[in-house]
């Protein structure tokens, strides 16, 4: 892959998913991992890779931590992924075409780019996921994360398209780590949503906060409209964990938090 881009990965204990992520990351010369302390076997997994360096930061947020990997990159274009994602072969030729295949950078029509996921249940890519497409594929001068509730997102001084392959969210740590995470993650935003104004909430946040039928309507759509019936086992597994989420995000707005404020 052309110098013109370095890949951002953001790990913590990752070492049962960033081997795959690096496997699939071999065409880039330049694949930057902050790490923020993990004590497992993350960093030898990447040091492994010669076209892999790590720096550790102390976390605090996602934002800081992908604010801090950009500072350390030089290249135009940056590819920013999760240590649970992995680069499919039909993304890697789009992103390949898109970049060598232009003698200009400027002759690019955007600045950044929309990539849609595939969420994978026991490595099996099922159809019924819910993640929406992120900015993944940026020019590095143009961009700046910040934080959002429990998750985070670049701002691009520019315009943004959308490319047509997917990445894969293939995360294979155990139930009890998920379970751990969503604890957390579900706290930071019912935080969020406790404070702000209902006013300003999109129609599905305002049903998150004031009834208790998301959980079941979440689920309804994973396993029905969205087709995760036909994906068998692993479609019932990924609607239960979309259920087990927003349930304990009612938990926390309407239980462990008291009141919900309007």
């Amino acid at each position: 892959m052309d110098k013109r881009i370095s890949c951002l990965v953001i790990s913590f204990n990752e070492e049962s998913n960033i081997i795959r992520l690096l496997e699939s990351l071999k065409r880039f010369s330049d694949v930057l991992v902050i790490d923020s302390g993990s004590s497992d076997k993350t960093i030898e997994i990447v040091s492994a890779y010669q076209n892999s360096r790590i720096h550790y930061r102390r976390f605090d947020t996602f934002a800081n931590q992908c604010n801090f990997g950009l500072q350390l990159l030089k290249t135009e274009w940056v590819l920013s992924l999760d240590a649970d994602y992995i680069l499919t072969k039909e993304l890697e030729d789009e992103i390949s075409f898109m970049l060598l295949d232009n003698p200009s950078q400027t002759s690019l029509p955007y600045d950044a780019y929309y990539i849609p996921f595939r969420y994978c249940i026991n490595g099996k890519a099922i159809r019924s996921g819910l993640l929406p497409p992120r900015v993944c594929l940026y020019r590095r001068k143009l961009a700046r994360y910040i934080d959002i509730g429990h998750a985070h997102k670049v701002c691009i001084e520019g315009k943004v398209g959308r490319v047509k392959s997917s990445l894969l969210h293939d995360d294979r740590k155990s139930s009890w780590i998920w379970l751990k995470n969503q604890k957390r993650y579900q706290s930071i935003e019912a935080s969020m949503l406790m404070n702000t104004p209902t006013s300003l909430l999109p129609a599905q946040d305002k049903l998150r906060k004031h009834t208790c039928f998301a959980p079941f309507i979440v689920f309804f759509i994973c396993l029905v409209m969205r087709g995760g019936i036909l994906d068998g086992k692993e479609g019932l597994i990924y609607a239960f964990q979309r259920l087990v989420a927003e349930s304990l995000l009612f938990l926390e707005l309407h239980i462990e938090n008291g009141q919900v404020q309007e």
